[in-house]
């Protein structure tokens, strides 16, 4: 009896092993919160993080929901340990981390260097886009400053801020299209002045933030997209917020963004 309820067991194990591998069985694979896994014709996006807190499961579902985005969330120390190769196959790199003066360069036991691996990604021509703080990053570095396009990044900030966006560019390829909306967001007040190179793309009035929110440049064959907005899920979950993070991201690696 024992024999038999082995072989009966084993021989459900094996028909439901052929169901599941055959064709009719297959399904779309299915995402945390219920969206749709990317497909190949995604953009495939490291999203760099590191010294600064933030609301981790809100803004990794942002991520996940941004249409034609296949994001890769990673610390700024193992985005720079990956092999070239691996850091060579994304599209864009989007940076949300705050580390402060300089870029840890390679030593003791640290394991890659993050220095270097910025600057690879501008020579190599692929996609930059510093959301929010990253902004306000390495602000002692000179190749952060020239790539942002503000000479003097010291800042004053205050968050909860009711700003109305405004498209100061209807023409450009991120912000065509796009209409004003407001939204509920940390300001930023850079100390120094934009060096005027590139495109700005929304602004806003207040006394609390700066009058550009998201500017548009090229570094030689680098994209490069800035946005101030996005300090927390208020920011995320607004749509105007979320269209057009998502076509800087798609312009930045050289595409148009979905709809």
């Amino acid at each position: 009896m024992r024999t038999q309820i082995t072989l009966s067991t084993l021989a459900v194990l094996i028909l439901s092993v052929a169901v599941s591998c055959s064709p009719t069985a297959e399904k779309s694979p299915v995402g945390l919160d219920g969206e749709a896994a990317s497909n190949s014709d995604s953009l495939k996006v490291a999203v760099v993080t590191g010294g600064h807190a933030f609301d981790v499961p809100n803004f990794y579902r942002l991520l996940r929901q941004l249409p034609g985005i296949d994001a890769y969330p990673q610390h700024i120390d193992h985005f720079a340990s990956s092999p070239e190769e691996v850091r060579d196959a994304y599209d864009a790199v989007v940076f949300y981390g705050m580390h402060q003066g300089l870029p840890v360069e390679k030593g003791g036991d640290r394991k890659g260097n993050p220095k270097e691996a910025i600057e690879r990604i501008v020579e190599q021509g692929q996609g930059v886009v510093v959301l929010h703080h990253a902004l306000l990053a390495w602000e002692e570095w000179e190749f952060w400053n020239q790539l942002i396009g503000f000479d003097d990044r010291n800042f004053a900030w205050k968050d909860g801020l009711q700003l109305k966006i405004s498209v100061a560019d209807k023409t450009h390829p991120i912000t065509t299209g796009m209409s004003d909306f407001e939204t509920v967001d940390e300001g930023y007040v850079l100390h120094g002045k934009y060096d005027g190179k590139g495109s700005v793309l929304l602004t806003t009035e207040h006394e609390n933030a700066m009058p550009e929110v998201a500017w548009a440049r090229e570094e030689g064959d680098c994209r490069v997209f800035c946005l101030a907005l996005g300090h927390d899920d208020k920011a995320w979950t607004n749509p105007g917020f979320r269209e057009v993070l998502a076509r800087g991201i798609a312009w930045s690696a050289g595409k148009s963004a979905e709809k």
